[in-house]
């Protein structure tokens, strides 16, 4: 009686392990992808359950997306740039707004003109300081760049 019931028992628990295995294994992306730790500003880039590359970031968002664009990065100056420099703000398409080399070789589009890109400011990584973008070193953003594609995903908690 009891034994039979206790069988019965380990066989379901079991088919619920192989079960919630394989929903978790359909859940994990085929492709590389980027998973960002705001709390402690590092980041994981990983192929399926594989690390190929951590290391500091600087972030300042609570979201998940994907790389919606990629393309050899242009810093066009914001608003805000010029505000907390104490500027005047000029024309949407002045030659002013244009900074070259000054966010790094690369940027990951995840959504409303946010990036993942290089930063000058390379003492500051591993601090929650950018406006929504996430900011790496030059070296992590080209292995970042270099593995990952449009449609590449990003989750950042």
């Amino acid at each position: 009686g009891s034994y039979a019931k206790l069988e019965l028992q380990i066989a379901r628990t079991k088919r619920s392990i192989v079960d919630l295995n394989s929903k978790f294994d359909k859940l994990i992306p085929r492709q590389p992808y980027i998973i960002i730790n705001t709390t402690y500003n590092t980041f994981r880039l990983l192929n399926y359950t594989d690390t190929i590359l951590s290391g500091e970031c600087s972030t300042g968002s609570y979201t998940v997306l994907r790389v919606s664009d990629k393309k050899q990065y242009i810093f066009k100056k914001p608003d805000w740039y010029f505000i907390e420099e104490g500027l005047p703000i000029p024309p949407r398409n002045s030659p002013d707004r244009i900074e070259s080399g000054s966010m790094g070789d690369w940027a990951l589009g995840f959504g409303d003109g946010y990036y993942i890109h290089g930063t000058l400011y390379q003492r500051f990584l591993g601090m929650p300081v950018s406006h929504g973008c996430v900011r790496m070193g030059d070296k992590n953003l080209e292995v970042v760049a270099g593995s990952m594609q449009v449609g590449s995903k990003v989750f950042i908690y």
